[in-house]
């Protein structure tokens, strides 16, 4: 697609985001008015929120999974007519319980367009180029954020009421849906789909059961009861056969292979608390600033400015930046000492903090959102293949998504009993029962029924309960920045798709010591992995030493406890069996097999000096005749695989961006594929070197 392609749908894309965002930001300054006109409680105040991300939550990975069974596109509009539906209804609600009902159905839809947004510009747009796209929609998080709270607040101000802030969003995705459907042209992989219904369910209930212990747990009963286990009990059964199921099925809704990948682990582990901090802190910094200092629901609006603006200019101007350099770590490691930062120093706030110091410290909230929010996906985007790109984006987004909605009911429990604990120790010293206002504070929220003079104590005791809830986030927040730390960066490639091969582990062996293991794939003439493969290795004395079989995506484990030569067998029904001789070193050993009587190359392409993987390298293969016969592209990590090549030498050629050419001669051998990288020197290095030799 080209440029004005990509803007056209784009615009699609982005307006459904922000009414997905809308949804969210536009009623957190409503909440307050919505409950007292609801009669609504503290429990349920944090259940608005709950109930929507809870959903999203859930059908998060469903959403992605399908993605990579069925047409983009037309997953992408049924999610915003869910979503639209959703709003619709909640305008009409005439009681608490109906209004979280609503909420959960627009979750639904809001799993779908937070999810497929990553996965439809994924397929547009490649990794190193997607920066200053991701820049865009940054910016469109950051404008739905101040926007929201603000029209939110106007619109409970004005006579239009607060049923307003869920209607407002219908218009809009009707016109994104009508964009999307003329501008977004994906092709659409035709192949069989098999569901894994019985994985979705599970992972659904258990996410479920876990969130509403988490929401319950500390108010409708205690932490340590039979409920309580009832519900963690039921949870950890359900994800426990979730597991069981998603290792053995066909096309498992989350494929657990995703987690070889160190990236993909870390990010899963940093998404955690930039949830916790995006929707938490607009929630509770809604309900801090109108009920602890008074301000009105627009003025409300107007003091998350800061944050917002932080995430605005941190995201956009990030995203171009790593557009030219391909570099996202630095970004990232910033963003996590930011975030970690802006939080612990809003743990210090209470009724009286200074309000222009309290906007510093949201600023460095929002830049740290900025800096991680949309690069957490991204890296994962830039090391996996296009076939788990809706799966792995789709699990990055669920567990943000679970952080926000586990941290605002966990956060929405702590603050309750906090703000109980404050009143109670405040009205005591005043010598005044404080049973009925406990009630009245914290748990209807209705402080304007309270007498006159009861309400700045009350509102003291929101203003003062508020620094806890920041300082668990900021707890949280240290899992994010030590898993950005611990994050090796792969330099995005610039094309859509990347083949990742599998990282090469050690073995233990019952002793301590670590064991000589062998590892690698068997591939057949197209260089497609084979399944079911007997794979036997032997020692130089002919004596059995390992038998395993090739799994699904023709992976093989072996080891042995010594090292040198060994040789090894490989069985498959009618396919010429493949032997070879591997020498096994102390190192762990990559060998990938051929079944057809053929060799090739396989391997990783890299920068020297630094060693990071060269994504998009070209690589051409030419014979004695000087015939090109084979051609490839390196995939994200750098990796490579040239196979189905006669027995003989050739000149294997490889250019890269940004990097000289290398070429050099290579033997192949028949039935074994040699394991050969090469190293690449930086563009400019090979000319001086040149001229130092001269």
């Amino acid at each position: 697609m080209t440029h004005r392609q990509i803007m056209k749908a784009f615009s699609g894309l982005l307006l459904a985001l922000l009414v997905a965002m809308l949804s969210s930001t536009i009623v957190s300054n409503a909440l307050p008015t919505i409950i007292r006109d609801l009669h609504g409680s503290q429990s349920q105040y944090t259940w608005v929120v709950t109930a929507t991300l809870l959903t999203s939550t859930a059908t998060t990975p469903i959403w992605g999974k399908l993605s990579d069974l069925f047409s983009k596109k037309l997953l992408y509009q049924l999610a915003i007519v869910i979503f639209t539906v959703g709003s619709a209804l909640g305008g009409i609600s005439g009681s608490m319980p109906e209004l979280i009902a609503y909420r959960a159905l627009q979750g639904v839809g809001l799993g779908g367009l937070q999810a497929l947004i990553q996965v439809v510009i994924a397929a547009m747009i490649a990794p190193r180029d997607r920066g200053k796209y991701s820049g865009y929609t940054g910016a469109v998080f950051a404008v739905a954020t101040v926007s929201g709270p603000l029209i939110g607040g106007l619109i409970v101000d004005s006579p239009l009421g607060w049923r307003w802030c869920f209607w407002v969003c219908v218009p809009i995705a009707v016109i994104a849906f009508v964009v999307l459907g003329r501008t977004l042209k994906l092709p659409v992989l035709k192949r069989k789909v098999r569901i894994d219904w019985l994985g979705a369910t599970l992972l659904v209930g258990g996410v479920a059961l876990l969130l509403i212990w988490v929401s319950l747990a500390g108010t409708s009963f205690g932490w340590a009861s039979w409920s309580s286990v009832a519900y963690v009990g039921g949870a950890v059964v359900s994800l426990a056969l979730a597991l069981f199921v998603e290792s053995r099925a066909a096309e498992p809704v989350v494929p657990l292979r995703l987690f070889r990948n160190r990236t993909f682990t870390l990010s899963v582990l940093g998404s955690l608390a930039v949830g916790t901090a995006m929707f938490g802190g607009s929630v509770f910094l809604g309900q801090y600033y109108q009920i602890s200092r008074g301000f009105s629901p627009t003025h409300a609006g107007l003091m998350t400015l800061p944050l917002v603006l932080g995430l605005a200019l941190a995201s956009t101007s990030a995203g171009q930046v790593i557009s030219r350099t391909g570099r996202t770590k630095p970004f990232m490691v910033a963003g996590g000492a930011s975030l970690l930062a802006g939080l612990f120093l809003l743990s210090t706030v209470d009724h009286t903090t200074d309000l222009t110091l309290m906007g510093g410290y949201l600023a460095l909230v929002g830049i740290g959102l900025g800096f991680l929010m949309q690069n957490l996906v991204l890296v994962v985007q830039n090391t996996v293949a296009m076939k788990d790109m809706g799966a792995s984006s789709s699990v990055v987004t669920f567990f943000r998504s679970l952080g926000g909605a586990a941290g605002v009911s966990a956060l929405g429990a702590v603050l309750s009993a906090h703000v109980a604990t404050n009143i109670t120790n405040s009205f005591s010293r005043l010598g005044i029962p404080a049973g009925g206002a406990v009630h009245g504070g914290g748990g209807t929220l209705d402080i304007g029924s309270l007498p006159v003079a009861l309400q700045p104590v009350v509102r003291a005791a929101f203003g003062d309960a508020t620094g806890t809830v920041f300082l668990f986030a900021a707890v949280i927040a240290v899992v994010t920045f030590l898993a950005v730390l611990l994050m090796k960066e792969v330099p995005l490639r610039r094309t859509l798709d990347a083949d990742s091969a599998p990282a090469v582990v050690e073995i233990q062996a019952g002793d301590g010591n670590v064991t000589t293991s062998l590892r690698g794939r068997v591939l057949d003439a197209d260089g497609r992995p084979v399944s079911g493969v007997v794979l036997t290795l032997t020692d130089a004395s002919g004596r059995q030493v390992d038998v395993g079989r090739t799994g699904r995506t023709g992976e093989y484990s072996l080891s042995a406890d010594a090292e040198g030569h060994h040789v090894l067998l490989a069985t498959a029904g009618s396919l010429r069996p493949s032997v070879s001789t591997v020498h096994l070193a102390e190192r762990p050993v990559w060998h990938d097999l051929l079944l057809d009587g053929t060799g090739g190359f396989t391997g990783r392409v890299r920068t020297a000096g630094r060693h990071a993987a060269v994504p998009g390298a070209i690589l051409t293969v030419t014979d004695s005749a000087g015939a090109v016969v084979a051609s490839s592209l390196t995939g994200g990590d750098g990796t490579y695989s040239l196979t189905g090549l006669p027995a003989g030498s050739y000149t294997l050629t490889v250019s890269a961006y940004d990097h000289e050419p290398h070429s050099e001669l290579l033997p192949v051998t028949t039935g074994a594929a040699l394991r050969h990288d090469v190293v690449l020197e930086p563009e400019g290095e090979f000319a001086r070197h040149t001229g130092t030799l001269n």
